[in-house]
């Protein structure tokens, strides 16, 4: 199963979602990122929290969501949650589509502690979220339970 995270920049929230889902998932899935409006390079912030975490960065860049025209995923979860500030888009046909909102870690003023809490707090959420995702019993629930589940998970 291949998941598409799906932010604005492609830059902090996507990058962070990617490379935790596939730090935590098992042989047969796959996480990707992808931007609305790729920033062309990743927050080194973003990739600091990463390694602090203990989770690898290889591979990861900041790119558009042109990069997967031709190897859709099965499932679209977009993590930008400034639904009025931002251009979002939920595409990709028939994949399955969800929204779990994530305020910018990388918006949080302050001084470095303050800064760096917020990545991690960020992390800590979509760590959950993904651990919420990879328990699901997938092979039990139909197309309509699975994007009912999807849809409760962003709400964690």
């Amino acid at each position: 199963m291949r998941v598409l995270f799906m932010c604005t920049a492609n830059s902090c929230r996507s990058i962070l979602s990617e490379a935790l889902f596939n730090h935590l998932a098992p042989q047969g899935f796959e996480a990707v990122s992808s931007g609305s409006f790729p920033k062309g390079q990743v927050l080194p912030r973003s990739l600091s929290t990463l390694q602090q975490a203990g989770i690898s960065i290889d591979g990861l860049s900041s790119k558009g969501n042109d990069a997967f025209e031709d190897n859709p995923p099965d499932i679209v979860i977009t993590v930008c949650d400034k639904a009025a500030g931002e251009s979002c888009p939920v595409y990709f046909g028939p994949a399955l589509k969800s929204h779990w909102g994530l305020e910018d870690p990388s918006d949080v003023q302050g001084d470095e502690a303050a800064i760096d809490a917020a990545f991690r707090a960020t992390l800590a959420h979509i760590e959950r979220r993904c651990k919420a995702f990879l328990d699901l019993p997938f092979n039990r629930l139909s197309r309509d339970q699975l994007k009912t589940a999807l849809d409760a998970i962003g709400a964690l």
